[in-house]
């Protein structure tokens, strides 16, 4: 985790974050900036997260768009992306990656997975297994920080002019950190 910078003060956000609307998700969710200091009547970012039920953004209405996708992974949620950007006229993109990942290690989860749409769907197990074997691979993260990075440099490279940022949530203290990506 040596790769995460906390965030307890202003000056903690990186400087090519700062008075932006990251630096402002920053300070709603870390440092308890008040969420009624201003109004917002269209998105100043776009967030994808993963769609863990433990995250809990402190963000005012209207703030920003979010995505929620197992791993925080748009790869299949681009279009979803460029509306945001191109009808919405955000210019800033954060991805929010979590400890205790769900998407990382899919084949420790797949007995799981199959009993569970068996028992709970009504699946048939052989089209679980199939289902379980088509899509883990394309929904794999491997290493939430790594992925994560990886994601924004993907990003990057597909939206030149937007900025886009890295960040991490710890479910156990409910704050996001910075990820160095050097």
């Amino acid at each position: 985790m040596n790769r995460l910078t906390e965030v307890t003060k202003s000056e903690d956000i990186f400087p090519e974050y700062r008075e932006t609307p990251i630096g402002l998700l920053l300070e709603f969710q870390n440092l308890n900036k008040p969420l009624d200091e201003i109004a917002y009547s269209q998105a100043q970012l776009l967030i994808g997260m993963c769609m863990d039920n433990r995250k809990h953004l402190h963000i005012p209405d209207n703030f920003a768009y979010i995505i929620r996708a197992g791993g925080a992974n748009l790869r299949y949620s681009e279009f979803k992306v460029s509306y945001a950007i191109a009808v919405g006229n955000i210019r800033h993109i954060v991805l929010i990656a979590h400890n205790n990942c769900g998407m990382v290690n899919l084949i420790a989860r797949k007995e799981q997975f199959v009993n569970g749409l068996v028992t709970k769907a009504g699946w048939d197990k052989e089209w679980a297994e199939e289902h379980f074997m088509h899509f883990a691979p394309m929904f794999e993260i491997g290493n939430e920080i790594d992925f994560v990075i990886s994601e924004a440099k993907r990003l990057r490279l597909r939206y030149p002019r937007m900025t886009v940022a890295p960040l991490f949530y710890k479910v156990e203290d409910n704050r996001l950190y910075l990820v160095n990506e050097q």
